[in-house]
């Protein structure tokens, strides 16, 4: 089989077999068709799948029999079936399931089935899913929709309270010396001019967010834009659960994506405190496994793969990511990949 979690930074994309075993791993750049169109989108999954079958010397002609591809910026229905008939038409598989990678934060945190997982990377969503299998989705369209939070979210808005701190307008805070430190330039308005003139690309504020919930321990500014981003995930979760009618269940919420991968005390705190308000039984876990361990998960579970099978693949593959990423386990990174 064939998974792909692609977001909104990185792709993974894995071939597995069907015991579990893990063939091979590659990773590319973004692949979110949000950003690229579609014929951008399927350029990088084309090569990182080349790559990924010369790895595992496997013929590039022969499809695999289940391909399960997750990706950022897949929102809406109509989406999923233009990307599907996209990569049908590629003969990457004999049968192929898409959807949002929401739904590989849920699967590679809980084996239940079931629950709410919100993935905070460089940008953030939801997905809720029920005991009887109804789901509730969110459009993650910024703010067109409604939408703040991930790390560029984060980012912008550091960068915000630093010009404010700087011009007199908003409150003092630290992060006026260490936002546009972080670039090699000395205050804000550099800055700000770097980015309006080009020479520093506005995505690259993404990298800010882990700088902010470093200093939200000491300042006051950086801690209301953690809190501000608790705030969100809650009120995500608090979505999602009502619309399931789910209040009085022993509800799972799994966090995923970069910024909850760094186990920040404060944000994970003041995420559950929120919580507690959402429902009693609610329990909160960061994902252990990678977002491409939940991918594979699901395309074992449409090969009705045993469960020693799932957890030979669970282990393989969240230590090759680990590998692949310098030896640093998934559930204790830093950083603001989606």
């Amino acid at each position: 089989m064939l998974a792909v979690d692609g977001g909104n930074s990185k792709t993974d994309l894995a071939l597995v077999a069907a015991d579990g075993g893990l063939l091979a791993l590659a990773r590319g750049p973004n692949s979110s068709p949000h950003h690229l169109g579609l014929d951008g989108s399927l350029d990088v999954l084309t090569r990182l799948l080349d790559e990924a079958r010369r790895d595992a010397g496997l013929d590039s002609r022969e499809p695999v029999e289940v391909a399960e591809v997750l990706a950022a910026g897949v929102d809406f229905p109509a989406e999923e079936e233009r990307l599907r008939e996209r990569v049908e038409a590629l003969g990457w598989a004999e049968r192929t399931f898409v959807g949002n990678d929401t739904f590989a934060v849920l699967r590679a945190g809980t084996e239940r089935g079931w629950g709410v997982a919100v993935v905070c990377g460089a940008g953030i969503n939801c997905v809720g899913v029920s005991p009887d299998g109804r789901h509730v989705r969110f459009p993650a369209l910024g703010t067109i929709s409604g939408d703040w939070g991930g790390g560029g979210d984060v980012g912008r808005a550091a960068l915000f309270a630093a010009a404010r701190s700087e011009d007199g307008r908003g409150p003092r805070t630290t992060l006026e010396r260490s936002v546009p430190a972080h670039f090699g330039l000395t205050t804000p308005a550099e800055l700000a001019e770097s980015l309006h003139l080009g020479r520093i690309e506005e995505r690259r504020l993404v990298d800010l967010a882990p700088l902010v919930l470093a200093e939200a321990a000491d300042d006051a500014v950086a801690a209301e834009i953690v809190e501000r981003l608790a705030d969100e995930v809650v009120a995500f979760v608090r979505a999602a659960v009502a619309r399931l009618e789910l209040a009085h269940e022993p509800v799972e919420v799994l966090l995923g994506g970069g910024l909850m991968r760094r186990r920040d005390p404060r944000l994970l705190s003041s995420i559950e405190h929120g919580l507690a308000e959402v429902g009693p039984n609610l329990t909160v876990h960061v994902t252990a496994s990678p977002p491409i361990v939940g991918a594979a998960l699901l395309g074992l579970d449409e090969l009705a793969a045993p469960a020693a099978a799932q957890a030979r693949l669970r282990g393989e593959l969240t230590a090759a990511v680990e590998e692949l990423e310098g030896g640093v386990p998934a559930a204790t990174r830093s950083g603001a990949d989606g």
